[in-house]
């Protein structure tokens, strides 16, 4: 099944909507991530089932990461040659979690990922200059990206929020790269999940073509203005951003875990 077979899900009207959202979310996601929390929630709101929205929030989501990467990329920010073991083994892990997703209830992780956005947000705090430049890496490319791609792959897959926190930190601490730097790497691992994950639930049929395309023109739009002041601005003006988005998503999923 396609959207096609599904064309009440979502109004006309609320297309302009979609657009401005993904603008927003575009925009916020290329600078720290955390783009779901906008556009999860708008998908819920007009009544799509969770299965098909989060589908469909792959596609759209897809749109930014690619914007973003694309424009780090083509500003020397980040060389693709020098990443593609970690866009492999990735997409690996993206698609093994999406299939696992599928069988298993990740509730048990919505209760420990909280603790570990907190224990971001604690050390970044502490250490103020950390992503100021580069630093001597504590481990090799290769090692890195095997074990970060598949396991950061695997968790975007099978749950998802804060991946793009997961990973700037991890570029920063593992490699030794600056907070821009990181963040450039970062959107390029992003559209390796999205694309593995949105593989299969295109394959289910559960994606709204019309509805996503529309939202991932404006996170096209949105993540290419964000990426730019990226590379313009660097490091000072990402950290309060970033440190403010993993806060939003660590105080979103206590608030999913012990609202009930």
């Amino acid at each position: 099944m396609t959207d096609l077979s599904m064309p009440t899900l979502v109004a006309p009207w609320t297309f302009p909507i979609l657009f401005l959202t993904g603008l927003v979310a575009g925009f916020v996601d290329s600078i720290a991530g955390g783009g779901g929390l906008i556009t999860l929630p708008v998908w819920l709101a007009l009544g799509i089932p969770p299965q098909i929205a989060l589908g469909t929030n792959k596609l759209q989501a897809t749109f930014g990461s690619f914007s973003a990467a694309w424009h780090y990329t083509n500003s020397k920010l980040v060389s693709l040659r020098q990443c593609t073991r970690g866009i492999i083994f990735t997409a690996i892990g993206a698609t093994a979690g999406t299939l696992v997703v599928q069988q298993l209830d990740p509730a048990f992780l919505k209760r420990f990922i909280p603790i570990l956005l907190l224990a971001i947000i604690i050390y970044l705090t502490l250490r103020p200059r950390l992503g100021d430049k580069d630093i001597h890496p504590r481990m090799s490319e290769k090692w890195f990206y095997l074990i970060t791609g598949l396991g950061l792959g695997f968790y975007d897959g099978f749950l998802g929020p804060g991946t793009g926190s997961f990973w700037t930190v991890a570029l920063m601490l593992g490699l030794g790269f600056n907070l821009t730097k990181a963040t450039g790497y970062t959107k390029v691992m992003n559209v390796a999940s999205n694309v593995s994950s949105l593989l299969f639930f295109a394959l289910a049929g559960k994606v709204l073509y019309g509805a996503g395309l529309t939202m991932g023109i404006g996170q096209l739009i949105g993540a290419r203005i964000g990426s730019g002041m990226v590379v313009a601005r660097g490091t000072k003006f990402i950290r309060p951003i970033f440190i403010t988005m993993v806060l939003a998503i660590t105080l979103k999923l206590l608030f999913d875990v012990y609202r009930k």
